[in-house]
């Protein structure tokens, strides 16, 4: 399990439920509808306002993923330069989620327009700052809904859990 998940109901949170969504479900499509997919996840454990912010926020992910590749022709001076972030963005994402993305549009595991879709994502968030874990989690479900994977060293990136203090052991 990517994320550990906390056995009581009431402990959980949405980013738990997108994570159980990738972990069970190799693609989207794959998901059943919105009806069915809730009824599985109350049946898992969770409650019923984390679903349905979990549902909402897929929701919303693929209006704008929508909205920004039909957009995709006006937008190719995202493949160009830089980002400026607005200062608004800088409070809701901080310093350390602004780098992330950058990171990962150097090391071409997002292109522009998907960094824009996680920019705005991880904006819907309202949470300043964003907290890298949650960011990850963006960044994976963006991927996922696009029917992508980020490699093994990459994806190893995304899901490094801190807390571990046991150093990897190699063979």
């Amino acid at each position: 399990m990517l994320v550990r998940r906390r056995r009581c109901s009431y402990i959980t949170n949405m980013f738990e439920v997108l994570v159980y969504l990738y972990e069970t479900y190799y693609r989207p499509d794959a998901c059943p509808d919105s009806v069915a997919l809730a009824k599985k996840l109350s049946a898992v454990g969770f409650e019923e306002e984390e679903i349905s912010r979990a549902l909402g926020w897929l929701t919303d992910l693929a209006e704008t993923t929508n909205e920004i590749f039909s957009q995709q022709a006006r937008q190719t001076a995202f493949s160009f330069g830089f980002r400026v972030y607005a200062e608004r963005e800088y409070e809701l994402l901080g310093s350390a989620a602004i780098g992330f993305v950058e990171f990962l549009e150097s090391a071409d595991v997002i292109n522009a327009l998907q960094r824009e879709i996680v920019l705005e994502r991880a904006c819907a968030v309202n949470e300043c700052p964003i907290s890298l874990d949650k960011l990850k989690v963006i960044v994976l479900m963006v991927l996922w809904s696009q029917g992508k994977e980020p490699d093994g060293l990459m994806f190893d990136e995304l899901f490094f859990d801190d807390e571990d203090s046991s150093p990897p052991v190699y063979h």
